[in-house]
C-alpha cells in the first residue's frame, strides 16, 4: 500500500512537470514561429517577446496563491486545476485569432497565457514540496519533474512545428495544445493525490495582501501612462511606424512602472513583498550578485531571442527542419549539456565553472554568425528517413542542414552547461544566506534577459541585419564573463560558505 501511494505521488509529479513545461514554448519559440509564417515583421516579433513578462514577476502574486484557497479542492490542487483550466481556455481563444490581423488582441491573450503559466509554475512547485513529504523522494521527484517538463517542451516547441508544417495551420496546433491542457486539468482534478500536510498560510493579513497587490498593479499602470504621456507631450508618436520610437516607449514605460509599483506597494504595506526585498538587499554584495545573475545569460538570451524567426524568415528553413533540429534535437542536447556541466562541477569550483561555461556560451554565439554568413547548405546535409511515432510522423525523407545541426549542438550544449552553473549560483546564495522566497525572486530575475532583450533584438536586427546582430550578441555576452572574473573572490567565498553550511 505504501509503495502504491509513493508511485501515485511520483506519477502526479511527472504529470505536473509535463503540464508546467507545455505552455512555455507556446509563449516563446512556437509563438515566434506562428508570427513568422503569418507574415509579421521581425521588429514586431521582437516586441512579442514581452508577453513573457509575467514569468519574471511570478513571486509578486505567489503570496496570494499561498493565502487563499479555491473551495472544495484544497489550496494546492485547487490552484493547479484553476490555472490549467484557464490555460486550456486561453489556448482555444488564441486558436481563433490571427496575429497579423489582430496583433494587439492576440498579444493580450498571449500575456494572459504567460500569466497563467507562471501561476501554474508557482503552485506546482509548492504542491511538489508538500506532496513529497518524505525527503528520500525529493531527488527522484525532482528528476521526474524535469523529465516531464522537458518532454512537454519537445511537444510544444519541436513536434508542434512539425505538425504546423504538415497541417499548414498554427491555429489547429494551439487548439490541440488547449485540448492537452484541458485533459491535464481533468487528470489533476480527479487523480492528483490530496496533500495532507500543506505548509501553513502566510501569517500576514489577507486583506493587507490583496490591498498591497492591487496597489502594486496601480503603480504599474500609473507608471505606464505617465511615461507614455510624457513622451507624447514631447511630440513622439507610438503608432507612427518608427520601431526605434516604439522601443523607446516600451523601455520608458517599464522604467517608470517598476519604481512606482514598488513605491505603491510600500505605501500600502504589501508586507510579504516588502519583507522579501528588504531581507535580500540587507545582505552584503546583494546588488552585485543580482547584477551578475541578470548579465550571465544575457548574451545567450540575446542570440536565442529570435532564433526561430532567423531560421524561418532569414534562411528559409522549413518548420519541420527547425522543429527537428532546433527543438527536438536541441532540447535533448540541452539536457546532455546540463549533465556534462553537472559532472564537471563535481571537480570545478563555482567560480571556475561560471567562468568556463560563460566563455563557452559566448563562443557558441559565433556559430549563428557563421550560419548567417555562409547561409543554408554551406556544409551539406544529413538525410532523415521517414518515420511514424504515432503522435508525430515524417511522411517523406527530409534533409537536415549539417551546419545548422552543428550550430544547434554547440549552442544547446554550452547553454545547458551555463544554466547548470547559474542554478548552482542561485542555490549557493539561497543555501548560505537567503530563504526559499529569495530563490523565487532570483530565479525570476534570471529570466529577465530572456524576456526583455527580445524587443531590442527585433528592432536592432531590422536595422543592422542578421550577421551584425549575431556578432553584436557576442559582445553582449562579454560583461557577464568579465563580471564573473571581477567577482572571483566573493564567488569563491560563496562556494566555501555553502560547503560549510551543509
Amino acid at each position: 500500500m505504501r509503495a502504491l501511494g509513493r508511485s501515485h505521488r511520483l506519477a502526479a509529479v511527472l504529470l505536473l512537470g509535463f503540464a508546467s513545461g507545455l505552455p512555455l514554448a507556446l509563449t516563446g519559440q512556437a509563438l515566434q514561429a506562428w508570427l513568422a509564417v503569418d507574415g509579421v515583421n521581425i521588429a514586431t516579433i521582437g516586441f512579442f517577446g514581452l508577453v513573457g513578462v509575467p514569468y519574471t514577476f511570478k513571486f509578486l502574486w505567489a503570496p496570494l496563491m499561498d493565502r487563499f484557497e479555491p473551495p472544495w479542492l484544497g489550496r494546492r490542487r485547487g490552484w493547479v486545476v484553476v490555472s490549467q483550466g484557464g490555460l486550456a481556455l486561453v489556448l482555444f481563444v488564441m486558436a481563433s485569432l490571427s496575429p497579423s490581423r489582430q496583433p494587439m488582441l492576440f498579444a493580450q491573450w498571449a500575456v494572459l497565457l504567460a500569466f497563467l503559466s507562471a501561476s501554474q509554475d508557482v503552485v506546482v512547485d509548492a504542491y511538489r514540496a508538500d506532496v513529497l513529504s518524505d525527503k528520500a523522494e525529493h531527488g527522484l521527484g525532482a528528476s521526474l519533474h524535469v523529465f516531464g517538463y522537458r518532454l512537454a517542451m519537445i511537444v510544444s516547441g519541436g513536434i508542434a512545428l512539425i505538425w504546423a508544417d504538415q497541417w499548414q495551420s498554427w491555429p489547429r496546433v494551439y487548439a490541440l495544445m488547449g485540448t492537452i491542457m484541458g485533459a491535464a486539468a481533468a487528470l489533476s482534478l480527479f487523480l492528483l493525490p490530496p496533500v495532507h500536510s500543506e505548509s501553513k498560510p502566510l501569517a500576514s493579513s489577507a486583506g493587507r495582501e490583496i490591498a498591497g497587490f492591487v496597489a502594486m498593479l496601480g503603480g504599474v499602470f500609473a507608471g505606464y501612462y505617465l511615461a507614455r504621456s510624457v513622451l507624447i507631450l514631447f511630440g513622439l508618436d507610438p503608432d507612427g511606424g518608427n520601431h526605434w520610437i516604439q522601443l523607446l516607449f516600451v523601455l520608458a514605460e517599464i522604467a517608470a512602472a517598476l519604481p512606482l509599483a514598488w513605491w505603491f506597494a510600500r505605501l500600502v504595506r504589501f508586507e510579504t513583498l516588502n519583507a522579501s526585498l528588504a531581507s535580500y538587499f540587507a545582505q552584503p554584495g546583494a546588488a552585485l550578485f543580482l547584477l551578475l545573475i541578470v548579465l550571465y545569460k544575457l548574451g545567450d538570451a540575446f542570440a536565442g531571442s529570435l532564433t526561430t524567426a532567423f531560421l524561418l524568415k532569414g534562411l528559409a528553413f522549413s518548420q519541420a527542419e527547425v522543429g527537428i533540429a532546433n527543438k527536438i534535437i536541441g532540447i535533448w542536447l540541452t539536457i546532455f549539456g546540463a549533465i556534462v556541466g553537472g559532472a564537471l562541477m563535481l571537480r570545478l569550483r563555482l567560480y571556475r565553472a561560471l567562468l568556463l561555461f560563460g566563455v563557452l556560451q559566448l563562443l557558441s554565439n559565433l556559430g549563428f554568425y557563421l550560419i548567417a554568413v555562409l547561409g543554408k547548405g554551406a556544409w551539406g546535409s544529413v538525410a532523415v528517413p521517414p518515420f511514424d511515432w504515432i503522435i508525430v510522423s515524417l511522411r517523406e525523407a527530409a534533409s537536415l542542414d549539417f551546419l545548422l545541426l552543428t550550430v544547434v549542438a554547440a549552442e544547446n550544449i554550452t547553454g545547458g552547461m551555463g544554466t547548470v552553473a547559474l542554478v548552482a549560483l542561485l542555490m549557493a546564495l539561497c543555501n548560505s544566506r537567503f530563504t526559499a522566497t529569495h530563490y523565487a525572486l532570483l530565479s525570476a530575475l534570471a529570466a529577465v534577459g530572456r524576456i526583455y532583450v527580445s524587443p531590442v533584438a527585433g528592432v536592432l536586427t531590422e536595422s543592422i541585419g542578421w550577421q551584425a546582430f549575431y556578432l553584436f550578441s557576442v559582445f553582449v555576452a562579454l560583461p557577464g564573463v568579465v563580471m564573473v572574473w571581477w567577482m572571483r573572490i566573493p564567488l569563491v567565498a560563496l562556494s566555501e560558505n555553502a560547503k560549510d553550511s551543509r
